[in-house]
């Protein structure tokens, strides 16, 4: 008997250990806006932060900022498609924890986002 409880307290252990070394995945949807890099400055329209990630220069990130902003209020929540820095930007509001944030992807590499954001 004393075997067996030994086996069990090892199984145990080891069950343990295999669940404390495998990381946790994270959650594809957060609510929480990718993190950018780097703050770009304010978009002069709305006063929200301007931020890139990828390989997107500020000086890009915001101009397609300004070109969304034109168009944000009248698209009614549903994509909007803006031309910017030579690339096109598909724009839309997505939800953030706690508030929401605006996005841009470029439409040939959905890597090159620009963020607005509170």
């Amino acid at each position: 008997m004393h075997a067996t409880g030994m086996r069990t307290t090892a199984a145990l252990l080891g069950a343990a250990a295999l669940c404390l070394a495998v990381p946790a995945q994270a959650s594809a949807d957060t609510g929480a806006p990718p993190k950018p890099t780097p703050f770009c400055g304010t978009d002069p329209a709305t006063g929200l932060a301007v931020s890139a990630t990828g390989n997107v220069p500020c000086a890009t990130a915001l101009q397609a900022a300004a070109a969304y902003t034109k168009v944000w209020h009248g698209s009614k929540g549903a994509p909007a498609e803006v031309r910017a820095a030579g690339a096109t930007w598909t724009c839309r509001e997505r939800r953030g924890d706690p508030d929401p944030y605006q996005v841009c992807a470029d439409a040939q590499d959905n890597t090159r986002l620009v963020l607005l954001s509170s």
